[in-house]
């Protein structure tokens, strides 16, 4: 078949190249509608429930709405995990699916499920969070206003600027962080209710009564429709003071008389401060699932300069965080190690074949092949990121092609007859068909259980892959079609088959290495197997991490105080810490701003004493106190040391949203421990916090606050109100109205904004002032609250984390200056040795490591069914078992060298490394097949193996060298790269630079020695 297609490809040299033209065509329309984005998208399928009851303490929490949303919710298809958060007025369950499962399916089953929860009387629907994932937050903006209330601008938000984002093509939701959110209260003097007979519950229901519009239809007159509509909801403050309450001895009890009515907000669950100035309106804008997010970014910025236009005088926006910069620079990054890439390969070429239109032949693989890629990664849904297009080695795509079009040259230069070109190109290139096609494909095949990672994992490198496929399969077809019948019309017919000063000193310098090596074979043998040996210690030495830490160019602070802290003292705090880093780091830090608390959509929950500490940084050249961005985290770690109170752990954007999203822990490590009683968890946990502390490579840890929280307990005195005739609603109704009861909404123009019934401040300042509130008894009798219930400060949890319906503790962990997997296995012996867990309590760990752990057992047996892949193939190819696994020796001497690579440049073993391994198993036979089919004719037409081994290494030096200096080559400026997200990319370059040099000396000095044997 392969000679058929070389064939058809010589006789009809103008249609393949017409279909090249065509290929290129698809491909530069295929780039253009590709999506973008810095890296893969590792967001499990999720749906996040929300539910607010703003005035409910954690406990409550639980037990009236988490509870009964994860006993809905169990059960369902596909269904892989629960967990929930329960915090002071929010609860919030997230339910992990199966990867192949359809987010709008998996939303709708949720929906279902939902409907069929009871919840107490006055609590909200739980609604479902936005369909985005953990990369969908992709901008951050402020709006501020000199002299403006925050209340304004918060309203600004929610009803001038949010609405025109929300319609932009792509975007999820656009959620408010901080600010006032309006809220018209009627505070109700409690004495002056009960002088005049009345309840609480009276009032509220005169306000839900006298506050709402009706339809009535239509009514026909004189052939004329007039539809009929009642008016009755109020417009302004003054609307619900003149509302009536009741009638006494005919004369009206308004509002007014018995409370003030005025403009106030709602209870804060968050709040934002910037740069040092104060508060400030935080908008986040939130992309589609599936969406380009570069695409969506722009647009919502396009939208954004065009609302300013609509604000009112005083209130500007300003764009703080953008996702856009990020994938920029990232781009830039893989195109600047693409592009350097090439150059060196293109060069080597021009080098070792001396001759320039070859040279030009095989570099025209690299673009087309490219071109290929790019329609196959539409097709496929693989986005252009880090991970996809970043990862091509143009040495791999044009090792098929250097190795046809050299032979090609050489047997143009060698025929003396009067043959055509195609003719003698033909003969040259049916003479290699086999190793250069079945070394293309033994690459892909390793490739293989890639594809077969699951997970986190799966989803970060399988673009990798698919991509490195699609382009291998563009080489290989290229290399049977177009580069025979480029290099018949290109090539001269008697080309100068000049050698490069390179290659000529090579040669020379090879053949008496050669020789040596032949004569004193089983040193030489001996020698390979001790390096193997060594190499294998070696690589138990590594250590081990999921992937390296990709550099975003952002930092974040997350800060966490005592629990009980107010809304107002951790404002005044984020702001000190802002000021602390604008005045110390002017030369680094560009912009910095603080979310405390929790977001209208909570779509990342904390509470009021935790704060995330977003910076984003100026460009490194600018930076004077530190070189890269580990030193300046640490020199900011020393600024804020001096700051009591507080305790920090520093992440990154996206980084801290993925391991939110998908662990609950927002650090490397997090150690789980289950149980049910608040107290022993506690306990056991700053045990577990001790024993973590004691361990080399420590950094940032800290238990998360679960109690703490003080609070003020009235519980009812049964014995008390049944002495005084009082039901115990008519207490809770007092409680229930210290915090507020929304009682209707006020309409202003398009806006809407809640009524709320409150107690007047004056009567809650303290629990003595809360205690002498009274009490109407149904005969009239006014008692004050304090002898009708028990009113004590109590310590109460601070939020509840439960995974499965099991409460849990999280102790969370970074790790600095070792790998991820060395001081899990530490931690994990240390806590058998020195925490003793009661009946009933259990640990498991959490973060990173999980996908490494799951990484590597799933690598541990799909690597070896590649490997057998492998061997097949080379049996396939050669029908001997023995010369396939002379051949398939290339793989762990390849391995020697990647090892060594990653102990020279103190680098743990990664996922990223274990992929160049994968990537290196298939490379490195390439080289050998070259050599030993050459070596198999020769052998074949009569030479003796001695002399056959002589000549096949030295008429295949060239071939053998090229490939793997562009191999190598093109991971050159990806190994030693230091722009956004060369951390990820540089162990797999490493280890394939490395392993291409051992397995070349293999091919060429172990492999004839083995041969000779």
């Amino acid at each position: 078949m392969l000679n058929a297609v070389i064939t058809w490809s010589l006789r009809h040299r103008l249609a393949v190249i017409l279909a090249a033209i065509a290929l290129s065509v698809a491909g530069l329309w295929a780039f253009r509608r590709l999506p973008i984005d810095a890296f893969p998208d590792t967001t499990p399928v999720q749906v996040q429930i929300n539910a607010v009851a703003p005035a409910l303490s954690p406990v409550e929490i639980e037990r009236q709405i988490t509870a009964p949303v994860e006993q809905a919710i169990s059960g369902l298809p596909g269904l892989e995990e629960v967990r929930s958060l329960s915090r002071f007025g929010l609860s919030q369950v997230t339910v992990r699916f199966e990867d192949d499962t359809d987010i709008y399916l998996a939303r709708q089953v949720v929906l279902e499920r939902l409907q069929t929860v009871a919840l107490p009387p006055g609590i909200e629907r739980p609604r479902l969070g936005p369909v985005a994932t953990g990369l969908g937050e992709v901008l951050h903006y402020v709006v501020t206003g000199k002299g403006v209330p925050l209340g304004e601008l918060r309203a600004v938000h929610d009803w001038v600027i949010a609405p025109q984002l929300r319609s932009v093509r792509g975007v999820a939701e656009v959620n408010t962080w901080g600010g006032d959110e309006r809220q018209i209260q009627v505070l109700v003097d409690p004495a002056e209710l009960t002088a005049r007979g009345l309840s609480l519950d009276d009032l509220a229901g005169a306000l839900q009564r006298n506050n709402a519009n009706v339809g009535g239809g239509n009514l026909d007159q004189a052939g004329e429709t007039l539809l009929i509509q009642g008016i009755g909801i109020a417009t302004r403050a003054r609307d619900i003071e003149e509302i009536v309450v009741a009638a006494k001895a005919g004369a009206p009890i308004r509002v007014r008389d018995v409370a003030r009515v005025v403009e106030g907000r709602e209870i804060r669950r968050g709040a934002v401060t910037a740069d040092g100035q104060g508060e400030v309106v935080l908008g986040l804008g939130f992309m589609l699932m599936g969406e380009n997010s570069h695409d969506v970014t722009t647009r919502l910025k396009a939208r954004l300069d065009e609302v300013k236009k609509s604000l009112p005088p005083g209130v500007d926006v300003a764009v703080v965080y953008d996702r856009t910069e990020l994938i920029d620079r990232v781009l830039a990054t893989v195109k600047r190690n693409l592009l350097e890439g090439a150059l060196l390969v293109v060069a080597v070429l021009f080098a070792f074949l001396g001759n320039l239109r070859a040279g030009l032949i095989v570099a025209s693989a690299i673009p087309l092949s490219m071109l290929f890629a790019g329609s196959l990664m539409l097709r496929a849904g693989v986005a252009g990121s880090l991970m996809s297009l970043g990862a091509i080695d143009f040495g791999l795509i044009v090792d098929s092609s250097v190795i046809m079009v050299e032979n090609s040259v050489r047997r143009l230069s060698e025929d003396r007859t009067d043959r055509s070109a195609a003719d003698v190109v033909r003969d040259a290139s049916l003479e290699v068909r086999r190793p250069t096609l079945f070394g293309e494909l033994i690459i892909m095949v390793v490739y293989l259980p890639i594809l077969a990672l699951e997970g986190a994992e799966g989803k970060l490198f399988r673009p990798m892959a698919l991509t490195v496929i699609f382009a291998l399969l563009g080489s290989m077809i290229l290399s049977v079609t177009l580069m025979p019948a480029l290099a018949s019309l290109l090539l001269p017919r008697r080309p100068s088959e000049r050698e490069g000063a390179i290659a000529r000193l090579l040669r020379r310098a090879y053949l008496p290495v050669l020789r040596g090596a032949l004569r004193f074979r089983w040193a030489v043998l001996a020698g390979a197997a001790l390096l193997l040996a060594n190499a294998a210690f070696l690589a138990t030495r590594l250590g081990a991490e999921f992937v390296p830490r990709l550099r975003e160019g952002t930092i974040v602070a997350n800060t966490v105080r005592l629990s009980g802290v107010s809304v107002g003292e951790s404002i005044r705090y984020g702001t000190q810490i802002e000021r602390v880093l604008v005045d110390r780091f002017p030369d680094e830090v560009e912009r910095v701003w603080t979310r405390t608390g929790t977001a209208e959509v909570a779509t990342d929950p904390m509470g009021l004493e935790v704060s995330d500490v977003f910076i984003t940084l100026r460009p490194r050249e600018r930076w004077k106190r530190a070189a890269a961005q580990d030193e300046l985290v640490q020199a900011m770690e020393a600024e804020l040391a001096g700051l009591p109170g507080m305790r920090v752990i520093y992440t990154q954007p996206i980084e801290l949203r993925l391991n939110e999203m998908t662990a609950g822990i927002r650090s490397d490590l997090g150690v789980k421990l289950f149980g049910d009683d608040l107290d022993t968890l506690k306990q056991k946990a700053r045990e577990i916090e001790a024993a973590l502390r004691k361990i080399p490579g420590a950094a940032d840890v800290v238990t998360e606050q679960i109690t703490g929280q003080p609070v003020l307990e009235i519980e009812v005195d049964r014995d008390a109100i049944a002495r005084h005739g009082i039901a115990a609603a008519d207490v809770l109704e007092v409680v229930e109205s210290l915090g507020g009861r929304e009682v209707g909404q006020i309409q202003d123009g398009e806006r809407r904004f809640p009524v709320a019934l409150r107690i007047d401040d004056r009567y809650r300042e303290d629990p003595a002032s809360i205690g002498r509130i009274l009490v109407a008894s149904a005969g009239g009798e006014r008692i004050p609250l304090a002898r009708l219930a028990k009113i004590r400060t109590v310590e109460g949890p601070a939020a509840i984390q439960r995974e499965w319906a099991k409460r849990r503790i999280v102790v969370q962990a970074n790790v600095r200056g070792r790998d991820v997997g060395s001081y899990v296995d530490e931690a994990r012996a240390r806590l058998d040795r020195e925490v003793e867990l009661p009946p009933g309590y259990y640990v498991r760990f959490g973060g990173q490591f999980e996908h490494l752990e799951r990484a590597e057992a799933r690598l541990l047996v799909v690597v070896p069914i590649a490997l057998g892949l492998i061997l097949l193939l080379l049996h396939v190819t050669y029908g001997r078992l023995l010369d396939a696994v002379r051949v398939f020796t290339g793989v762990p001497f390849a391995a020697v060298g990647g090892v060594v690579a990653l102990w020279l440049r103190g680098l743990p073993f990664s996922i990223s490394a274990g992929v160049g391994f994968v990537a290196l198993s298939g490379v490195a036979v390439l080289g050998d097949m070259v050599l030993v089919s050459t070596l198999r004719q020769l052998v074949a037409a009569g030479v003796p193996v001695r002399r056959a081994i002589e000549l096949a290494a030295e008429r295949r030096l060239r071939p053998v060298l090229m490939t793997a200096m562009v191999a190598s080559l093109g991971f050159v400026p990806m190994a030693w790269s230091t722009g956004v997200g060369a951390e990820v990319q540089r162990p797999l370059a490493t280890v394939v630079i490395g392993g291409v040099i051992s397995s070349t000396l293999l091919t060429l000095l172990v492999l004839p020695a083995l041969y000779s044997v």
